[in-house]
């Protein structure tokens, strides 16, 4: 099973010792300017969780409530949730690499505008400017990728980019606390600015220009051509639906239910949440290695246990620990699922920018709704009641996956009997 080729579907794999084969493994992938996009995506993120760790100073100086500081913290979320498909388009039409830059471009000015913010509507109101750069930089880069990478790197390319927002969130959640401390969160804010700007003309500068050309040539995609990768998205968004929440709640739980210190579940849960970067990780080693896509997609339902021993066992500590760890590495291993993918369920590869869009868009629609949801529901009959809307999440997310699976095998195969 190979993706699809630039610009066109699925082909089968040329005949070893021809030519054709012999000129494509002599080519190798701009591996350099692909880790500058990632880390584009990195530094996006970093902004995107710049206030997790200064939202209390932040909100004590403007006077901000808990939930104000919340709008904050989710409107970049928002944007996406609302606006992912319709951004796809228009990078599209404006072109990845263009896209790109203006996208780290806005999330610059808009960082400046928030350090500058003296009230909650100007800091609101910056943070909306801010999530559409997010937007335009998370959909752009991993067209980018998908573009640059040679076919066989394509699968370990976007697995790692999947793992841009743990390492981004995790970094600047480390690094927040001590600048903040000692910039002040104003001066914090600047310091992400500055990192992003630096960003900007790297690459500015890396980019070819082709990539950062104009407008992709070839048709528009429809409602038809888009209904493969519906599929996975709407499965990517359940499976962070029902995922995400258990580690974005996790202190909670560790200090209602275990009698954690704030300091010790802080600690915990970060540590947690770098397991989903070596899931992602491990996704483009096993699709090196040729393990099937619906080898990949099963292993959620390990999910569904896990789950039981974070919330449902009543167990000890280290069992809520290791369940949520489980979790947050099914989370790395289904969102490389998701990216590494794509190329698979396009019709075209100039398509990926839209395609991208549509992952943008129904991540965040996960992101935005799960942990609201958790606390409902946990609220109203207790955290073990979140057990059955995991379990129920994860089953049609995986079944949906399993469909993706068989649909990329069946064209595979179509197309390697026709040549």
């Amino acid at each position: 099973m190979t993706p699809p080729r630039e610009g066109g579907r699925i082909d089968p794999q040329p005949t070893v010792g021809g030519s054709e084969w012999s000129e494509a493994h002599a080519r190798r992938s701009p591996w350099p300017t692909i880790i500058v996009i990632y880390l584009a995506g990195v530094v996006a993120a970093m902004s995107y969780g710049k206030f997790a760790a200064v939202g209390p100073s932040m909100a004590d100086e403007l006077g901000l409530s808990l939930s104000q500081l919340g709008w904050v913290i989710s409107a970049v979320v928002g944007v996406g949730a609302v606006a992912g498909l319709p951004a796809g388009y228009l990078v599209r039409r404006s072109g990845a690499g263009r896209s790109l830059v203006a996208g780290l471009a806005l999330l610059v000015a808009a960082s400046a505008l928030s350090a500058a913010a003296g009230s909650f509507a100007w800091l609101l109101a910056a943070r909306v400017a801010e999530g559409v750069g997010y937007l335009v930089v998370t959909i752009a880069c991993p067209a980018l990728i998908l573009h640059l990478a040679e076919e066989r790197d394509r699968g370990v390319a976007l697995s790692a980019w999947a793992t841009f927002v743990p390492v981004g969130i995790g970094v600047s959640t480390l690094v927040g606390g001590a600048a903040g401390e000692a910039l002040g969160w104003r001066g914090w804010v600047l310091t992400i600015a500055g990192l992003t700007l630096l960003m900007t003309v790297a690459v500015r500068v890396r980019l070819p220009r082709t990539s950062a050309s104009g407008a992709v040539a070839g048709p528009v995609p429809g409602v038809r051509a888009l209904a493969w990768p519906a599929l996975l998205t709407v499965c990517f968004c359940l499976m962070v639906l029902v995922t995400m929440p258990v580690v974005v709640l996790l202190p909670t739980l560790l200090i209602d239910e275990h009698a954690s210190s704030a300091g010790a579940a802080g600690a915990l849960t970060s540590v947690i949440s770098f397991a989903g970067v070596l899931g992602g990780l491990s996704v483009g080693v096993l699709l090196r290695r040729a393990v099937p896509l619906a080898v990949l997609a099963v292993s959620g339902l390990v999910v569904v246990p896990a789950a039981w021993l974070v919330y449902g066992a009543g167990g000890p500590l280290a069992a809520a620990v290791t369940g949520a760890g489980i979790v947050s590495l099914e989370n790395g291993v289904l969102g490389a699922f998701a990216f590494a993918t794509l190329p698979f369920a396009l019709e075209r590869l100039d398509h990926a920018d839209v395609g991208t869009g549509m992952v943008a868009q129904m991540g965040s629609v996960g992101a935005l709704l799960g942990p609201p949801l958790f606390g409902l529901v946990a609220g109203a009959s207790g955290f073990g009641a979140v057990v059955p809307v995991i379990a129920a999440g994860m089953l049609v997310s995986v079944g949906g996956l399993l469909l993706v699976s068989r649909n990329v095998a069946r064209r595979s195969r179509g197309l390697s009997a026709d040549g």
